[in-house]
């Protein structure tokens, strides 16, 4: 049995329409600069976190939010499920392995004030978009919910199968570059 991270994000609004987007630099490990690759470009991500023990998912995404956009939120609904599966047999009792494979509860949200509560934590830069203006450093998994959010579906589950290439294919490429991005049933 693989082992799996529980995670939970959403895609925040506010009164315009626009979406919360949190742009993240990528950790030094994908990219050595002696290597002579360019950096990889930041990408945009969901603001969210991961669930903590005894906590629900909801409970979870208002609190993340919170926290790392310093923005109170209300929680609409849940868009759906989105489950990556990391590439690599399972590891023998007491071996390390490939990461975990990660199921993502993406939820719908509302900005629940007119202006942060309070300061974000750092590690990304905060910005709001347009939907036509959205950028396109998006992950595999932000752009998927952004597409399903903003269609207006619920209940959506997807799956993809990462696919991962060798450095030298992809230069500074995340964990989830190589993932299929099309629905699994």
């Amino acid at each position: 049995m693989r082992a799996l991270t529980w995670a939970v994000a959403a895609v925040v609004t506010d009164g315009s329409g626009r979406v919360l987007l949190c742009r993240q630099s990528p950790p030094a490990a994908w990219y050595a600069p002696s290597d002579g690759h360019p950096e990889p470009a930041a990408r945009y991500a969901l603001p969210g976190g991961r669930l903590r023990p005894g906590e629900g998912p909801v409970e979870a995404v208002a609190r993340d939010i919170l926290t790392e956009t310093g923005w109170p939120v209300e929680v609409v609904d849940l868009v759906g499920l989105y489950r990556l599966l990391r590439a690599g047999p399972t590891p023998a009792a007491g071996r390390a392995g490939p990461p975990p494979d990660v199921l993502v509860h993406v939820f719908r949200a509302r900005v629940g004030a007119a202006a942060p509560a309070t300061r974000p934590a750092g590690g990304c830069h905060l910005s709001w978009h347009a939907p036509p203006d959205l950028p396109e450093q998006l992950t595999p998994t932000t752009r998927a919910a952004l597409a399903d959010a903003l269609a207006g579906r619920s209940g959506v589950l997807r799956t993809w199968a990462a696919t991962p290439r060798a450095p030298s294919q992809r230069p500074g490429a995340s964990p989830d570059d190589g993932a299929d991005t099309r629905a699994l049933p």
